[in-house]
């Protein structure tokens, strides 16, 4: 990836709807150039899809990570139990101390704590602690 793709990138997470001529103009390459650098981005899995980004008020009011230790399992096995969560949008499995990252959108701090309590009460489950997200910037 040189950095003609990062600008292409950066412009198209600005705006996934800027269009191809627009790009070009930025970057200063042709609209052949371009659409083959990105339809190439998409293909190697770069670009992976495109989004709109929703207003915040939209938005549930809670959002945390929670941070999970287990022992003597896999992550696969909590996937399984924690993707039923229908607030839970994302689950890492990650190296280090910490076992999994698990990130919930809960319309209330209430809900927020049925989660962690559903969470720490899985089989091996030794430790859940919550991060509440305070503030939150888009790249």
């Amino acid at each position: 990836m040189d950095k003609f793709d990062q600008q292409i990138l950066a412009l198209l997470r600005n705006d996934a709807r800027i269009p191809t001529s627009q790009i070009a103009r930025e970057v200063n390459l042709s609209r052949t150039a371009v659409s083959e650098r990105i339809r190439h981005l998409e293909q190697q899995g770069i670009i992976q899809g495109y989004h709109a980004r929703v207003a915040t008020h939209d938005r549930p009011a809670v959002h945390a990570f929670l941070e999970l230790v287990y022992r003597n399992s896999r992550c696969e096995e909590y996937v399984a139990q924690i993707r039923t969560i229908p607030e839970v949008k994302r689950c890492c499995g990650i190296s280090g101390e910490t076992d999994m990252l698990v990130y919930v959108e809960t319309a209330t701090m209430e809900r927020l704590l049925e989660i962690r309590a559903l969470i720490e009460n899985l089989p091996k489950m030794v430790r859940v602690k919550t991060h509440i997200i305070l503030k939150e910037w888009q790249m």
